[in-house]
């Protein structure tokens, strides 16, 4: 996968992960991907649903030890 920006979110606690991906994806160009890096649990759930509101798409999100990780494709 061609990330074009990695998102360091660990450590904070909802809702600023979302808050740092709304303003981290506004700094790509349509259809380039942001990987998130985030260790708050409802993040799950949190960005699932933003991208389905706002029209980006989860590409897909994994457990690496702790940390989730994201991929979301700018709409």
């Amino acid at each position: 996968m061609n990330v074009t920006k990695v998102l360091d979110a660990k450590g904070l606690a909802c809702p600023m992960p979302i808050v740092k991906t709304k303003k981290a994806i506004g700094e790509i160009e349509s259809g380039q991907v942001l990987e998130i890096h985030t260790t708050d649990k409802g993040a799950v759930k949190d960005l699932a649903a933003w991208t389905e509101s706002t029209g980006h798409e989860l590409l897909k999100h994994e457990d690496d030890n702790g940390v989730l990780k994201f991929w979301v494709k700018k709409g």
